[in-house]
């Protein structure tokens, strides 16, 4: 099933794990937006400022941002009332998946490549 994935913490740069996600997210057919202030697109998607610019519903928020500043769009995560949310591999904030648990939104800690490559997202 393609999804609507929001990535949080989108990077132009080939080498950082949040493009490389972009692009195979987009090789799987899922419908990538890149969420990022520091940009207008990456790897050919509209990249958002904010999770505010982004209309539900989505299906999967993939986080790739410490969890300090992650713990700062918390709000704005709720918000948006994402089906599920991915916590990548230094991501992970206790405050955040407390919220979400308490809000009745899924989360999970795994690495969404690894998940793409093993059919398994």
């Amino acid at each position: 099933m393609n999804q609507i994935v929001a990535v949080l913490g989108a990077s132009n740069k080939k080498q950082r794990y949040s493009n490389q996600a972009i692009r195979l997210l987009g090789q799987n057919q899922h419908q990538v937006i890149p969420v990022n202030p520091a940009f207008n697109e990456i790897e050919g998607w509209e990249c958002k400022k904010e999770l505010q610019n982004i209309s539900p519903p989505i299906d999967t928020l993939t986080l790739y941002m410490g969890p300090e500043r992650l713990e700062e769009q918390l709000e704005a995560i709720l918000a948006l009332k994402p089906r599920r949310v991915l916590f990548n591999p230094g991501t992970e904030s206790e405050k955040v998946q407390s919220a979400l648990t308490h809000a009745g939104i899924p989360w999970l800690e795994d690495c969404t490549l690894v998940m793409l490559r093993n059919n398994r997202f």
